[in-house]
Parts: structure tokens; sequence; C-alpha cells
């Protein structure tokens, strides 16, 4: 599965994208193991788990908000916390 961080998401994780080798899981159970992952990426930024709270996610470029979305090995989950400006 390709896990994608965009904004706040990217700065709390500390990269752009990662690769997990597992599944299936839920919507829920990946937010909660990547929470788990990332819990203190530094001073100004974060932890993971509380930008994850805010966030909209795409699965395979498809907006997901049941939590109990079954989630596959080969699908694309894009992490998109609130954006601000105009």
């Amino acid at each position: 599965m390709l896990i994608r961080y965009f904004g706040a998401a990217k700065a709390a994780a500390g990269t752009e994208e990662e690769h997990l080798d597992e599944g299936p899981l839920t919507l829920a159970e990946l937010a909660e193991k990547l929470a788990a992952r990332y819990p203190s990426p530094g001073a100004g930024v974060p932890a993971l788990g509380t930008v994850i709270a805010r966030s909209t996610f795409l699965v395979n470029e498809t907006a997901a908000r049941n939590p109990d979305l079954l989630l596959q090995p080969g699908d694309v989950v894009d992490i998109l916390p609130p954006f601000a400006g105009g």
C-alpha cells in the first residue's frame, strides 16, 4: 500500500510517501498505525495523529469517509490535511 502525505501530514511524518507491506486493514486501523508510528515529529510540528484527526483521505483518488473501509495492499492512500489560503 502506498501512503502519500501532503501539507502538515508530510511535515509530521517527515516524508512525502511510504510503502506499507500490510493489509488488508481498515482506514481507521491505518490511521491508528500511522499515528503510533510518528508520535512526535519535533518542535512546532503537530503529531501525525493530530493531523490525521483533521484530515481527508483519498483512496485510489476517491474520497474515503468510512473508517471501516477495507484497504488492500495495492491501494494508494492520500492524507490531505486542511489547507489554508485562497
